[in-house]
């Protein structure tokens, strides 16, 4: 199972990055915590093919105009992101950039949002007398 080999990975690595930060060498126990996280997504990346396989064609079936599906997909990418960049400054004990890159993340995902919540109150509108 993959996730065991998910969790074995990271289980080691942060062994590693605690016994680094033990020796006094918080830099490289940063760069094990970065390596971690590159190579556990580089792990699900079929994983996340396939479901976004799945869902374009439910899309396909269900007649739901694309746009819509791919915003939707950018959002919950950038979300994922964002995630992993703020985790990353928070091991490194940045908390306030940590918090700098959620705020970014979240004004971008509203920004990609509008056109859909545009699109939502516009058809409120047509249907309300």
């Amino acid at each position: 199972m993959m996730i065991i080999s998910i969790v074995g990975i990271g289980i080691i690595s942060t062994v590693l990055a605690v016994l680094l930060r033990q020796l006094q060498k918080p830099e490289l126990a940063l760069l094990v915590s970065l390596a971690t996280g590159i190579i556990i997504f580089s792990m699900i990346l079929d994983k996340l093919k396939y479901v976004i396989d799945v869902l374009n064609s439910l899309v396909a079936k269900t007649n739901v105009e694309f746009a819509y599906f791919s915003v939707i997909i950018k959002i919950i990418g950038i979300a994922y992101i964002a995630e992993f960049g703020a985790q990353i400054s928070k091991d490194a004990g940045e908390e306030a950039i940590a918090s700098k890159i959620e705020l970014g993340a979240k004004v971008i995902m509203m920004v990609l949002a509008l056109p859909i919540l545009l699109a939502l109150m516009d058809l409120i509108t047509k249907i309300l007398p």
